[in-house]
C-alpha cells in the first residue's frame, strides 16, 4: 500500500503530518498517493481513503463500522458514552439514539423553529447596532448565535451570547476540541515539553463543562427552570422503548455536551464559510434574495416554518458549502472482519480514515471545476446523476449525525434572514485560511455588514 516518504523509525509519518491542520494536510497526501494509502503514527497504522471507489466500499455497513480512535477517542475524557463519542459496544449511545430521534421528526422541527428565529433575530439586531465598528468576527458571531440556539432549544438555557463579549463556556470548548486535535497526530514525549500548558489546562476545561451542564440538568430536574418539550426533557422522561430504562444522569449529561460541541460548532463552521462564498459571488446573492423575496415576501417579515423547506436555492448553497468545507472533514471506520480495500488485504479491526474533504473535491465525482464553488451542483437532476457516496456530509450508517435536519433548518433560516436584512461585504485582500478543531472553520474571517 503507498504510504509517504520518508518515514523515520519509531515515530512513523508523525514529522511529516500537521497537527495543526491535520486533514487539510491528508487531503495533500490524497492527491500525492492517491486514493488508498497508509500513515504510521508512532506505531499506529491508519488507512487514509480519499476518493474513487475505495470510499463505496467502506461506506459499506456489513463490512465496515464506526471507529472511535484519535482525536475523537480523546474526548471521551469529556463526552463520555455520547452519542458522537461512544464504541459501538457501548449500549448508552443506542439507548439515547432510540429516545433522540423522535425530537428530530418534522413535527419536532416545527417546536424549534421559533427559538431558532427569534436567535437569529437576536444576532441581527446584535449587528445592527455595531454597523458603525470596524468589519465583524463572523466565525465568533457563528458561533454566537449556533451556541443559543441550541442552547434555548435543546435545553431551554440561554448563554446570553449576544450580551458578552467572551464566554467561559464557549471559550473552555473551544480549548478542548483544539486540545483533542492537536493531541491526535503529535510525538506524546514532544507535548509534554512544548505542550504542558495545554496538558495542564485541558482537565480544568473539561471540569467548567460538566459542572456547568450538571446545573443545567439539576436547575430542570428540581424545577427551578420549567419543564419544556424539548431533547433535555425528553431525556429526562421517555424510556428507551427496547429496554423500558431511563437514561442516567451521566448519560443525559454526556449527550448534552455532544449536542453543545457538535450541535453549534458544526453549524456555526457551515454559516461561517457560506458567508464567505456569498461576499465574492454577487451574483449567488442576487438568485438567493430574489428566491427569498418571491417565498417569504419583500415587507421583511420573518421566515415562518413552512417556507424553509420552500428555499431550495438557499439549501444548494447550504449543500455547496458542505461539499466544499464539511464540517466534520473526516472521520473514522473499521474493518468488521478481514477484508480487503481496493484490493489490498487489511485484517479486522484496522481503522481507515476518510477524508470528506478529498472525496468532495474529486474531480472524477464533481468534475474539473470542484474547488468553486456552485450551489447549482445540487439541483435534483445532477445529484441523481452522481453516486451515492459522492457526498456524505453528515457520516454514513447508524452512527450518521441524528441532528442532520435540525442543522439545516437553523443554516438556511439564518442565511435568508441575513440576506433580508444585511449586505455581506468582503474584507480586501482576505484569503481564506481554514483552522481545524475537529470541527474547521475560517481563520480570522472578518466581513463589514451593511443594513438594506
Amino acid at each position: 500500500m503507498p504510504r509517504p516518504s520518508w518515514r523515520m523509525p519509531l515515530i512513523g509519518d508523525a514529522m511529516r503530518l500537521d497537527p495543526k491542520r491535520p486533514v487539510q494536510r491528508e487531503t495533500e497526501f490524497v492527491r500525492e498517493l492517491g486514493d488508498v494509502f497508509e500513515i504510521d503514527i508512532v506505531g499506529s497504522k491508519v488507512i487514509v481513503v480519499g476518493g474513487g471507489n475505495a470510499v463505496a466500499e467502506v461506506f459499506d455497513e456489513s463490512r465496515f463500522a464506526k471507529a472511535v480512535v484519535p482525536p475523537v477517542k480523546n474526548l471521551r475524557d469529556l463526552a463520555g458514552d455520547g452519542l458522537f463519542t461512544a464504541f459501538n459496544s457501548e449500549p448508552a449511545w443506542a439507548q439515547a439514539h432510540n429516545v433522540l430521534m423522535p425530537a428530530f421528526s418534522q413535527a419536532s422541527m416545527r417546536n424549534y423553529h421559533d427559538t431558532m428565529a427569534q436567535c437569529v433575530e437576536e444576532l441581527c439586531d446584535f449587528w445592527t447596532g455595531r454597523l458603525d465598528r470596524e468589519p465583524s468576527d463572523i466565525s465568533s458571531d457563528m458561533n454566537r448565535l449556533t451556541l443559543e440556539v441550541i442552547g434555548r432549544a435543546g435545553f431551554g438555557y440561554s448563554f446570553d451570547s449576544f450580551a458578552n463579549e467572551r464566554h467561559e463556556f464557549v471559550e473552555a470548548m473551544t480549548r478542548a476540541l483544539s486540545f483533542a486535535s492537536r493531541t491526535a497526530n503529535d510525538v506524546p514525549v514532544l507535548r509534554e515539553i512544548f505542550g504542558w500548558k495545554a496538558l495542564r489546562q485541558n482537565p480544568k476545561d473539561i471540569a467548567l463543562l460538566t459542572h456547568s451542564v450538571d446545573g443545567i440538568i439539576a436547575a430542570r430536574r428540581g424545577g427551578k427552570t420549567p419543564r419544556q418539550d424539548d431533547l433535555l426533557q425528553r431525556m429526562l422522561e421517555y424510556p428507551d422503548p427496547d429496554t423500558g430504562e431511563l437514561l442516567s444522569d451521566q448519560s443525559i449529561r454526556n449527550q448534552v455536551l455532544t449536542f453543545l460541541i457538535a450541535g453549534h460548532e458544526t453549524t456555526a463552521g457551515t454559516l461561517s464559510f457560506a458567508l464567505h462564498y456569498l461576499s465574492l459571488n454577487a451574483d449567488i446573492v442576487d438568485r438567493a434574495r430574489a428566491e427569498i423575496e418571491d417565498v417569504v415576501g419583500r415587507d421583511g417579515a420573518a421566515v415562518q416554518f413552512e417556507q424553509v423547506a420552500k428555499l431550495r436555492y438557499v439549501r444548494r448553497i447550504v449543500d455547496e458549502t458542505l461539499r466544499l468545507w464539511p464540517a466534520g472533514p473526516a472521520f473514522f471506520r473499521k474493518a468488521r472482519a478481514d477484508t480487503t480495500l481496493s484490493g489490498y488485504p487489511i485484517g479486522k479491526g484496522a481503522t481507515i480514515l476518510v477524508v470528506l474533504l478529498a472525496l468532495h473535491r474529486d474531480r472524477r465525482l464533481w468534475g474539473e471545476d470542484a474547488d468553486e464553488f456552485d450551489p447549482d451542483r445540487f439541483l435534483p437532476a445532477h445529484v441523481r446523476a452522481r453516486p451515492a457516496h459522492a457526498y456524505k456530509p453528515f457520516g454514513v450508517g447508524a452512527r450518521a449525525c441524528i441532528g442532520r435536519q435540525f442543522a439545516l433548518h437553523e443554516a438556511v433560516l439564518a442565511l435568508a434572514r441575513i440576506l433580508m436584512r444585511f449586505d455581506v461585504v468582503p474584507t480586501p485582500g482576505y484569503e481564506l485560511s481554514v483552522s481545524e478543531m475537529l470541527t474547521i472553520r475560517p481563520e480570522d474571517l472578518r466581513l463589514q455588514l451593511r443594513a438594506r
